[in-house]
């Protein structure tokens, strides 16, 4: 597999352009002012929008994403973006992380050092890995797909492929968001590569076998799917028209960066831990830094499609199927409906089950040296 070297440099013109919507916003009205109760509120993207007018500097954010060597190659006939860290130890064993949406490879920058080199990262007496973090097919500077059917399992045969051309043969694998059905998918076609699964999220998509001669549904399991049901119709809705009708939304945010902002910064407020004030929550550069690459990419389609495409192949599993790898799983206090570990259960071998103090679905980005050390400590375990 030939890879290239690749450097963010985003064109000047596209910079200017975007200055230029942003001058131009008009904004809507509001019934609730600062309350999150109907989505973003105008006050708070009035905020945000003035300071990535104002005071947003692309070009430092380029230029810290450019400190990690990043990479693109040709995988499953499409140009694939990833980072590609190499562990300070000898003979350090390779790990794949892929993010979800609507984050991107940004949200593990933080990541990243804490596993390639932990003893001078604040985390002491650990191993360290050599690190993969590839970015989904059409998001940030990945190609987008040109035809339907890019779902979670070719991006598993994608991700396979990718890590046996780098020359890992045998690797592990962690997710959240769609990262996480996409290592689930790696574990289960690729169970003689896939050392051990981590996982701080678990796929809407996961349906494991019900019914005889599987064992009933226990008391926590029955109010987990009632509590996912109730989230998926107050909260759900995103997800119904991303699953349906993608390509209506995608040409309302490929032209307005302030709608696409709102749409993904509302998702980072509502799915994460910490006070109710948003930027008590994250660095507004960071969260724009990734708005930004959607920005940038002008493949918005794509990113949303890949719940359409997932919907139409789940991960179903019939009776008496399992996951071979083992999966070690980091369940966060205010992750999006925290299934128990006996839902887990029915397919995985769950080797080790972690109940964090704070975070949310965005564990890479709001807690890097908690989900860092939940990932030494459990594929610690295998080496």
């Amino acid at each position: 597999m030939k890879t290239t070297r690749f450097v963010v440099d985003i064109d000047e013109d596209a910079l200017v352009d975007l200055q230029r919507r942003l001058e131009l916003t008009a904004f809507s009205d509001d019934l609730h002012h600062d309350d999150w109760v109907d989505g973003m509120p105008t006050a708070v993207l009035q905020r945000v929008v003035g300071y990535w007018r104002d005071h947003f500097n692309w070009r430092a954010a380029e230029r810290r994403i450019n400190e990690m060597p990043q990479f693109r190659a040709e995988v499953g006939g499409l140009e694939v973006h990833f980072v590609h860290v190499q562990g300070v130890d000898e003979n350090s064993p390779a790990l794949i992380l892929t993010h979800g949406w609507p984050g991107s490879f940004v949200e593990m920058l933080d990541l990243i050092p804490r596993l390639t080199d932990p003893s001078n990262n604040g985390l002491p007496g650990f191993r360290s890995f050599s690190v993969v973090v590839p970015s989904l097919p059409g998001f940030a500077f990945s190609e987008a797909p040109r035809r339907p059917g890019t779902n979670s399992r070719v991006v598993a045969s994608m991700w396979h492929e990718l890590m046996q051309g780098l020359g890992y043969h045998h690797y592990f694998a962690q997710g959240g968001d769609i990262g996480s059905s996409v290592s689930i998918w790696m574990a289960r076609l690729y169970p003689q590569a896939v050392r051990a699964l981590h996982l701080n999220f678990i796929s809407s998509g996961y349906q494991p076998p019900l019914g005889k001669p599987e064992r009933p549904l226990s008391p926590a399991e029955a109010a987990w799917r009632f509590a996912r049901e109730d989230w998926m119709q107050h909260e759900g809705g995103y997800s119904h028209v991303h699953s349906t009708k993608p390509q209506t939304l995608a040409h309302a945010l490929v032209d307005s960066p302030v709608g696409l902002a709102a749409w993904i910064i509302e998702k980072f407020f509502a799915w994460s831990d910490g006070k109710k004030d948003l930027f008590s929550r994250f660095d507004i550069d960071t969260l724009l830094t990734n708005v930004s690459l959607y920005w940038f990419s002008a493949n918005v389609a794509s990113t949303l499609r890949m719940y359409k495409e997932n919907a139409a192949q789940p991960l179903a599993f019939a009776t008496g199927e399992r996951i071979i790898p083992p999966l070690c799983f980091a369940s966060y206090p205010r992750e999006i409906v925290n299934p128990p570990r006996e839902w887990l259960e029915r397919v995985f071998q769950v080797a080790r089950w972690s109940e964090l103090p704070a975070g949310g679905h965005f564990a890479a980005l709001e807690q890097p040296e908690s989900l860092a050390r939940e990932i030494h400590q459990s594929f610690g375990l295998f080496q």
